[in-house]
């Protein structure tokens, strides 16, 4: 309970800073002034550190880490990465998933998610480390008309509340990501409807394995069309839309919605997500359901 009123605090987000050792490494490639540095263990220790003793405690609530990133600790005085968050007033995650695999052989193009064979051992070992919630993502390719499949719909939901249930039972808060990928051209309308289809189902499934609202988040795409669509959304259509969708599925017992901006520059993502926070203001008349923030 603690764990989910502190990441749900107000004004604050959650830094979403798992990317994994090749991930990292293909950043610090495309950055000019660390291109020259080595992809290994202690230059992404060092590239952590700067982050996790910064005065960040005022903007995010939690920080989302990978694995590697939980267990290291400063150079000078060996303080564990995750004991310099907590002294700022940030909450260490964990994510979980291990990656993206393909959903079957009548549907390769889709996706589905691994690593809930080991997930409940691993968390055991991640509280004992520090982490306090976790994250787990599922992707879900959308077109006009084909995608996702009910097939692809039902394996992630089935997938995000079987770890949702795991983790809560591990004294984790778990963030639900059902990642809508934006790289198409399809609308907004067909944004909203997958996205209700998608939510439906998760919520469904968490309901189903009798997951704990009050203790669970959500970490959707805002609704909006695809980013290859000629046709885009003002940021009021984005907001109505998103409102509109979680009306629809949502139920007024999750705890708090911290959307992903995967696609958005920051000045989009920032844009949208003022202009949520202010319609649901008006919508709700200033006791809307959910907390709505960023990660």
């Amino acid at each position: 309970a603690e764990s989910t009123t502190a990441l749900c605090a107000r004004g604050k987000g959650i830094l979403a800073a798992d990317e994994s050792p090749g991930t990292l490494g293909k950043r610090l490639k495309n950055t000019p002034e660390l291109a020259h540095l080595e992809n290994v263990e202690e230059t992404r220790r060092s590239y952590r550190e700067i982050l996790v003793t910064s005065d960040t405690g005022a903007s995010f609530s939690g920080m989302i880490l990978h694995e590697e990133t939980l267990k290291q600790e400063t150079k000078a005085g060996g303080k564990r990465f995750v004991d310099c968050l907590q002294e700022r007033g940030i909450l260490p995650g964990i994510k979980v998933d291990t990656g993206l695999c393909p959903l079957s052989d009548a549907s390769p193009d889709e996706t589905q998610t691994k690593g809930l064979d080991t997930l409940a051992e691993r968390c055991d070992v991640y509280r004992e480390q520090g982490a306090r919630f976790a994250k787990w993502r599922a992707a879900l390719k959308v077109d006009q008309t084909a995608f996702p499949t009910e097939d692809c719909i039902q394996t992630n939901a089935n997938q995000l509340a079987r770890y949702a249930k795991i983790c809560q039972e591990k004294g984790l808060v778990p963030i639900v990501e059902p990642e809508i990928l934006i790289t198409s051209d399809y609308d907004l309308a067909r944004s909203k409807h997958v996205a209700t289809a998608v939510l439906t189902e998760c919520i469904k499934e968490l309901k189903a394995l009798q997951v704990d609202f009050k203790h669970c988040l959500l970490k959707p795409q805002m609704v909006m069309p695809g980013s290859d669509c000629p046709t885009q959304a003002s940021p009021e259509e984005v907001a109505a839309a998103t409102l509109d969708v979680f009306d629809a599925t949502l139920p007024h017992e999750l705890a708090g919605v911290f959307f992903l901006s995967g696609g958005l520059t920051e000045e989009q993502a920032t844009v949208n997500l003022n202009t949520i926070n202010r319609l649901a203001q008006e919508r709700y008349q200033g006791s809307q359901p959910w907390k709505l923030s960023f990660s």
